[in-house]
């Protein structure tokens, strides 16, 4: 077995059985007709229900809807891109060659797939409570951050809350800059609250999941006790 998915197994808190069901969950459909689409079914589906476990137990004041609201945030593409880049996914994906060409190995969608496909050959390899050992940890900070108050409401509602709370004007959001290849790039996107000389930047996959993170660093600045 290669260094490198060595490496990820302890990233991932988990040690393979069976080293080829990872490989397989690396594999992308271009590189072969063998791949990684079956095991992104199963990491999908086992993605939800852990996701839904966890936040089941963890806030049980939350009702039905909610916490489908809650879940659906966080089993987006973006936060399943961004957990793949920890894991530098990208490194160890086995791609044809046109999708390396083209910046398939930092594709937002490639990476979240793969990671999905990772979930489900844990769930394979391991069982149940080896794979929701993995999300639970993947996703512990994400969980941490959760604030029930808001009940699932996104950055950007947030902060347009508080503001029109104080009777102040709306944030506005410039792309500042764009960066890497067509189908890789990310986006860089400044937060601009005038009235309290709040400027956060904020970069993502798209242009609004850059404003998103812009608009989390300004409640961030916000909301903290002075």
């Amino acid at each position: 077995m290669s260094d490198l998915l060595l490496r990820l197994q302890e990233r991932l808190g988990y040690h393979f059985q069976v080293p080829q069901i990872l490989i397989d969950a690396l594999t992308h459909r271009s590189f072969a007709a063998s791949n990684n689409e079956r095991l992104e079914f199963l990491g999908d589906g086992v993605l939800n229900l852990c996701i839904g476990l966890l936040l089941y137990e963890r806030f049980p004041q939350i009702k039905e809807g909610r916490l489908s609201r809650l879940r659906a945030n966080l089993v987006s593409q973006q936060p399943l891109y961004e957990i793949a880049t920890d894991l530098r996914l990208g490194e160890l994906l086995r791609l044809g060659e046109g999708e390396v060409r083209s910046g398939g190995t930092g594709r937002p969608s490639i990476l979240a797939d793969a990671l999905e496909s990772v979930f489900g050959a844990v769930l394979l390899d391991g069982g149940f409570e080896a794979v929701r050992g993995v999300i639970s940890r993947l996703f512990s900070t994400r969980l941490a951050g959760i604030d029930p108050e808001q009940q699932g409401k996104d950055a950007k509602t947030r902060l347009q809350e508080w503001l029109q709370g104080r009777r102040l004007n709306l944030p506005v959001y410039t792309l500042r800059d764009t960066q890497g290849q067509a189908h890789a790039q990310t986006f860089v996107v400044e937060c601009c609250v005038a009235a309290l000389s709040v400027r956060t930047e904020g970069q993502g996959a798209s242009r609004k999941a850059a404003e998103q993170a812009a608009a989390e660093a300004a409640c961030a600045l916000l909301e903290s006790p002075t």
